[in-house]
């Protein structure tokens, strides 16, 4: 697949899910980026923006099996990786597939399960496997975590620890709609006798994978490369941040650059799609000082004035026979 056809496929995919979602245009591209580059994405909102609507709704465009698991604080791993169930015909262990054997799989309210639970997706997350007493299970390609949580309500839930929220490409927000959108949703509901608007699937599984494989083809130039690197060094020396973005958090940030540059038809990174990426990519990998905390510092601030003391590099497109 070319990049101009994967941009206009994007594009279609992000159309077909605005017929359903009332979404700002620029955060269903910031998710569509993250599963171009094979990463999982996190969505914190408050209640009632679409958040799960929109998971579905990807799945439903992707033409990819979609499954759901609503973390609760009695939820335990085996609910989400599956088990070994004995059978008495056979007289043996039969190993039983749990929800995470989907290619877009909805943690909805992850931050609502324990730890040892939220851990249970640490290892399908990173290595696109499960292990069970001893047992490795391959996870479905491809495979995409869309997790949800509530920021504003805290009573019974668990934060995600840093190591598990250094696993999720990009973490944004679906946020309040406009003036129109609004009035959208309010139409939508005094219309009784038309249905729920509804996705149709735009591509398939063969799709998807030859739309993941298109970022690798991406040019990035040595100037640009460092420019990602800076950026990531420059969060560890801000002094509002205790922990900066870690080294994976740079391979992330480069893989989201590239698939930024495919959404937008190059087939190469300019400086705009790190900065126009970086906030979803980065954010949420910082740890902020108590101090900055209290202060009601946001991890995006940090990233924004980051980017603006970090020299942008000039450069030219890359030549044809490169």
């Amino acid at each position: 697949m070319s990049v101009a056809d994967a941009a206009s496929t994007a594009e279609a995919i992000v159309d077909e899910i605005l017929s359903a979602v009332v979404a700002d245009r620029t955060v269903l591209e910031e998710v569509t980026a993250g599963l171009l580059a094979r990463g999982h994405v996190l969505l914190e909102d408050v209640p009632g923006t679409g958040k799960t609507l929109t998971a579905r709704s990807f799945a439903t465009a992707l033409g990819l099996e979609f499954s759901r698991i609503q973390f609760t604080p009695d939820l335990m791993p085996a609910d989400v990786t599956g088990s070994y169930v004995f059978e008495e015909d056979t007289g043996e262990f039969r190993f039983t597939h749990g929800p995470v054997f989907a290619n877009v799989v909805l943690a909805d309210e992850i931050n609502r399960a324990p730890p040892k639970t939220q851990s249970a997706l640490l290892e399908a997350m990173e290595e696109g496997q499960v292990t069970v007493d001893g047992e490795t299970h391959d996870l479905p390609d491809p495979f995409v975590v869309i997790a949800t949580q509530n920021p504003v309500e805290q009573e019974g839930t668990f934060e995600l620890p840093e190591a598990q929220r250094d696993r999720f490409m990009v973490k944004t927000s679906l946020g309040y709609p406009d003036a129109d959108g609004t009035r959208e949703l309010i139409d939508r509901r005094a219309d009784r006798d038309r249905p729920d608007p509804t996705v149709e699937p735009v591509v398939d599984r063969e799709a998807v994978l030859e739309l993941q494989r298109v970022p690798e083809s991406i040019t990035v130039e040595g100037p640009v490369r460092d420019y990602i690197g800076e950026i990531c060094r420059a969060t560890r020396r801000d002094g509002r941040v205790d922990v900066g973005v870690s080294p994976r958090g740079v391979q992330r940030l480069f893989e989201a650059s590239r698939a930024a540059a495919v959404l937008d038809g190059r087939d190469y990174v300019v400086p705009d799609d790190i900065n126009r990426i970086a906030g979803p990519a980065l954010a949420h990998r910082l740890v902020l000082h108590p101090e900055a905390s209290v202060q009601g510092t946001a991890r995006r601030e940090v990233i924004e004035s980051v980017l603006d003391d970090v020299d942008v590099p000039s450069m030219e497109p890359p030549s044809p026979e490169q």
